[in-house]
């Protein structure tokens, strides 16, 4: 009976491990910094557009209309910093997910997939902040090009520029992860345990996508934060995040905190769906070609 509640507890801890097998945390590490750096791109590539109309949302002001042209803009540059940061972010958020899973008993499985996620937000973010400022600027409209926009900041506002609002973005982020992938990653339990069979890419995208509607909605504030202190560049209408809460109010009031929701939550519900997707079947890809020659060896 013990053996049996290990082997139930072990085959649903992690949605790479199906059947327990010596952690490797290398190998982990490699897998999961293909799996997610090709899941960021493929995201980033096809839901670019909408990404855009919400960042135009949220950054005007008042009553002010949106462009709709240019809804490619900055991607080139934006793929150059997402595919490290994605790959950074699931390198460390796999590992350290396996080995907490590991440590903590059944019923703690929320904290360390809440705990993996924040840790790989902060390590992620090294790379995010910067890609998201260069972006978020050539998306209003500010620069032309990923170089420009990296030379022009640092020469106004030095390196401090290309980090603008890296407190709001933590602030965001590090919520938005560690809620998204705990969600996730909780749903998928629940399901293995209900349907006694690992889920298959389209129940997964599934799953990721509600995950990551739910998880947008609730940041859409933070988000609203973060992208107003981010393009306001080298300006002081805001002068940090409590700041910027209070004019946002007093100024457009409570509302403007959501704008942009519906774009987000659309925008990373479909993510979800893609990135999760994605991420699961370049693991099990990955998983499927492991080399097996010293098992094999030791066997004969």
């Amino acid at each position: 009976m013990q053996n049996l509640t290990l082997e139930t507890r072990k085959s649903f801890a992690s949605i790479s491990m199906g059947e327990e097998k010596p952690f490797d945390f290398f190998r982990i590490l490699f897998e999961g910094f293909i799996a997610g750096g090709a899941a960021g791109v493929v995201v980033e590539t096809a839901l670019y557009p909408i990404d855009t109309i919400k960042t135009r949302l949220q950054a005007v002001h008042g009553g002010g209309k949106i462009v709709l042209k240019g809804l490619y803009s900055g991607l080139a540059g934006n793929i150059a910093g997402v595919l490290p940061a994605s790959a950074i972010f699931v390198g460390v958020y796999e590992p350290t997910k396996q080995k907490l899973l590991k440590m903590f008993p059944e019923n703690l499985s929320a904290v360390a997939h809440l705990t993996a996620g924040a840790l790989g937000g902060l390590a992620a973010s090294l790379v995010r902040v910067p890609t998201e400022v260069v972006k978020q600027r050539m998306q209003t409209g500010q620069f032309t090009s990923a170089p420009d926009a990296v030379r022009l900041i640092a020469s106004r506002e030095g390196f401090r520029g290309l980090y603008a609002g890296y407190r709001s973005f933590l602030l965001r982020d590090l919520p938005f992860d560690a809620i998204q992938f705990c969600i996730y990653e909780q749903l998928r339990i629940g399901y293995k345990v209900a349907a006694r069979r690992d889920l298959n890419d389209p129940e997964n995208a599934i799953i990721g996508a509600f995950a990551g509607a739910i998880t947008g909605a609730i940041t859409t504030p933070l988000d609203v934060i973060k992208t107003r202190l981010m393009v306001q560049g080298s300006g002081t209408q805001y002068r940090g995040i409590s700041d910027c809460v209070q004019t946002i109010v007093r100024e457009e009031g409570p509302r403007a905190l959501l704008k942009g929701i519906g774009p987000r939550v659309l925008w990373i519900g479909i993510g979800g769906s893609i990135f999760f997707g994605v991420l699961e079947g370049t693991k099990r890809f990955l998983e499927q070609r492991r080399p097996t020659h010293r098992q094999d060896s030791k066997e004969k």
